[in-house]
């Protein structure tokens, strides 16, 4: 007999394999194995990423199951990340987790990526608090979000062409700096803020809308006029032009959410994806959390980027709602598919 709660987490979208368990509410191991290699392509390969999945995915869950000292039979309940994502890629993970779900015979739950970002910050001791205000910024999504309960999500904004976390891969290759571009241009930006370049923030129709594909090409006409290509950049005048750019990225989303701040009511705030990471932007955003006396919650670094936590978590909240899956539920690439986010705004 089962006494407790065990949920098993697999998340395969793109380039990171990751495998968690959450026990009784409590995280007992999340393994991530990234694919570095994809480095050497200057951005993700998606066959070469569907056969890393192939290879670490079985190894990865037997690690978990011994981290956390349980066996399969243990088991409540399996989810993993139908999408958005490569489909290759996340049909690994969700074949496998419905295929175990089946052998087990217990409940599969399939998770939408952006939904587990979304609630990621609930991973934390210090969680959000409804209405929370989410922006959500990652290489390949830009949200702006209240998110008024666990089924009750609100697109205020989205990006028009790149996403934030695009715009830095695109940016860091014209400069040379190689992939991922976040870690890239943030460790080559200077600190020194006093030789900024004046790079443009793109304004929308939508008032919460982003745009970060003017502010790339406004790098790459820069780097043509001044030095005719980014081979003959001086090394000492790339933190400058790092910089620039990071800051012009981050004012971009700065301001959306202080423009959010200021129009909904909302107890807390909430910034997830992989770029959260940027030290930039989680300390700009605590200045603005702080102005207009709002909790703000930015999980740890190990929940930012892709992650079989938030995958868990969001799989069981599903199922504490009510929900139920059946095995054809298939794999999807695209965040307009198979999500709780209501981009109409009726609710306002």
């Amino acid at each position: 007999m089962i006494n407790q709660m065990n949920v098993l987490g697999i998340e395969t979208s793109c380039d990171e394999t990751s495998v968690a368990i959450i026990s009784n509410n409590e995280i007992k191991t999340n393994l991530i194995s990234s694919q570095d290699f994809h480095a050497d392509f200057g951005g993700v390969v998606p066959e070469l990423s569907s056969r890393a999945h192939l290879q670490i995915l079985i190894p990865l869950i037997k690690k978990a199951l011994t981290t956390s000292q349980l066996s399969l039979n243990q088991f409540n309940l399996i989810t993993a990340t139908a999408g958005p994502g490569l489909i290759g890629a996340l049909l690994v993970g969700l074949t496998f987790a419905k295929s175990l779900s089946y052998a087990l015979k217990i409940p599969f739950i399939p998770v939408n990526h952006i939904e587990g970002h979304i609630f990621s910050g609930f991973l934390m001791k210090e969680k959000p608090v409804y209405p929370y205000l989410c922006l959500v910024v990652s290489g390949g999504h830009t949200l702006l979000l209240i998110v008024k309960s666990d089924i009750d999500i609100i697109q205020l904004g989205t990006t028009i062409d790149d996403a934030v976390g695009e715009a830095f891969d695109k940016v860091s290759k014209l400069l040379g700096l190689g992939y991922p571009g976040g870690p890239k241009i943030q460790f080559t930006a200077d600190d020194n803020e006093s030789d900024l370049i004046n790079f443009p923030v793109a304004r929308c129709k939508n008032e919460f809308d982003f745009s970060f594909s003017g502010l790339k090409t406004s790098v790459l006409r820069f780097v043509q006029k001044n030095y005719g290509s980014a081979e003959k950049i001086p090394i000492e005048d790339l933190p400058m032009i790092t910089a620039s750019f990071q800051t012009a990225a981050v004012k971009a989303l700065i301001t959306n959410v202080e423009k959010a701040i200021g129009k909904y009511h909302v107890a807390s705030i909430s910034l997830v994806g992989g770029v959260a990471a940027n030290q930039m932007l989680r300390d700009e955003l605590a200045k603005i959390a702080k102005s207009y006396n709002k909790k703000l919650i930015i999980p740890s670094p190990e929940f930012c980027g892709d992650n079989a936590a938030m995958i868990a978590y969001r799989g069981l909240k599903l199922q504490e709602a009510g929900y139920i899956y059946g095995f054809d539920y298939n794999a999807y690439p695209s965040l307009k598919d198979n999500t709780f986010i209501n981009t109409t705004g009726a609710a306002f």
